[in-house]
């Protein structure tokens, strides 16, 4: 082939592939402009969606609420508002697992919010993962009002770091009735229930304050791990599976290779009627200090992610746990005891004790004991139960082992019943 024709064809091929590169960068802007708008609409419909969720968890129609809420994280998948607000949702429906994940995503995107971190932390709580709520509010901590980690670090098993951090901030001037009825609750878990009657009398009448350290001691003794967290918001815990998977946060190259095959929200978010658009909410206000009688709940139904109030409703406290009853003791047979393992603190103590009292059936109804000791400069809380004969004690570790177990046997060297097995011990009037 003669060369000009070939160097002829070569600048035909270079002219024909300029010109398909110029319609591209035309063809792309009209697209960008396009997509723009999608965006925007996407958007407008994602708010949309989120106030109707917002009117609906007023209305308490959780399922409704639900639903919206899903809808409006599918079609803005990176707001950290929009998980915050299923969130919420799937809490105010007692749905710990799936509020987890959607406030684990919604942290992910706003890692400074500290409402959110306080919200995870709780549904940690409520599926009885204590050490990971205790971790995030040591990392978030700084993020949070006192009053509200104060109570948190209480429900997660550290009543006494509780009494700490909130005992300070009761000492401000300017503390508020939230901060001490806070306080007195703790005090109420870690088993010093004089205290509590006092300082819950500082804003409660006599008879108030009374009645008010009863609904402590049932709420001191639940039954299952979601009971102190779904009494405090009003909520009833239901089995749950988690989130969709479609609404789990995604990393930005996944979500790109996921968008050539859209979900239908059909698939796992109800189908609603359509409905006129909700005018814009009025931005909601921590609730304010009520004067008397408030009892200790995380927020008003309709926000819980708001600072856990000091609000007290006038109504006693519903409880998830079954009715009070009287703490189960061991008669004092002997002088032994079956040391079940040394612990970081009666936070992590209690931890164990639930799963090994569930793996033993022997212990089942026995009453967990505890005293704290030092090993060099390190701390640990002693578990135990005990008041049996050496044999007795023996026969019972051989039972613990046998399930797969840890212990020792050791005589008694003062152990008190532990703070979360004790009952009310009100001062005589």
């Amino acid at each position: 082939m003669h060369w000009g024709k070939r160097i002829g064809l070569g600048m035909a091929a270079v002219t024909a592939i300029g010109g398909m590169a110029v319609g591209g960068v035309a063809l792309q802007s009209a697209a960008a402009v396009a997509g723009n708008r999608d965006i925007e609409a996407q958007m407008r419909a994602a708010g949309k969606q989120a106030r109707l969720a917002e009117k609906a968890m007023k209305a308490g129609k959780h399922d409704e609420a639900i639903g919206r809420a899903e809808q409006a994280v599918l079609l803005v998948p990176d707001s950290a508002e929009h998980r915050t607000l299923l969130g919420r949702a799937y809490l105010g429906a007692g749905r710990f697992a799936s509020a987890a994940q959607a406030f684990e995503d919604a942290l992910k995107l706003d890692g400074k919010d500290g409402r959110i971190a306080l919200n995870l932390a709780l549904s940690k709580i409520a599926l009885g993962d204590w050490q990971a709520a205790r971790k995030l509010i040591d990392d978030h901590g700084g993020d949070m009002q006192p009053a509200d980690r104060g109570l948190a670090i209480a429900l997660a098993g550290d009543p006494m770091g509780a009494v700490a951090v909130l005992g300070e901030a009761a000492r401000d001037p300017a503390a508020t009735s939230k901060v001490r009825q806070n306080l007195a609750l703790s005090l109420a878990l870690a088993g010093k229930w004089q205290e509590a009657r006092t300082i819950a009398g500082i804003d409660l009448s006599p008879a108030e304050a009374d009645q008010r350290i009863m609904q402590w001691a049932q709420f001191a003794r639940p039954s299952r791990a979601s009971d102190q967290v779904a009494s405090l918001l009003g909520v009833t815990a239901v089995e749950d599976g988690g989130m969709p998977v479609q609404l789990a946060l995604r990393d930005r190259n996944e979500a790109v290779a996921m968008a050539s095959v859209p979900t239908p929200i059909a698939a796992y978010a109800p189908a609603l009627k359509p409905e006129a658009p909700a005018p814009d909410p009025k931005p909601v206000v921590a609730t304010a200090e009520v004067p008397r009688a408030a009892a200790i709940v995380f927020a008003e139904r309709r926000e819980i992610v708001q600072a856990i109030p000091a609000s007290v409703v006038a109504a006693p406290v519903r409880m998830a746990a079954a009715p009070m009853r009287a703490a189960p003791r061991i008669a004092a047979k002997g002088n032994y005891v079956v040391q079940l393992g040394a612990f970081e603190n009666a936070g992590v103590a209690r931890d164990a004790w639930g799963r090994i009292s569930r793996r033993v059936p022997a212990l089942s109804g026995q009453t967990p004991r505890g005293m704290s000791a030092s090993v060099g400069s390190a701390n640990y809380y002693r578990l135990s139960v005990g008041g049996y004969s050496r044999g007795e004690a023996v026969s019972l570790c051989a039972t613990v082992r046998a399930k797969g177990g840890r212990c020792f046997v050791r005589t008694a060297l003062g152990e008190q019943t532990a703070s979360w097995a004790r009952g009310p011990m009100m001062a005589s009037r």
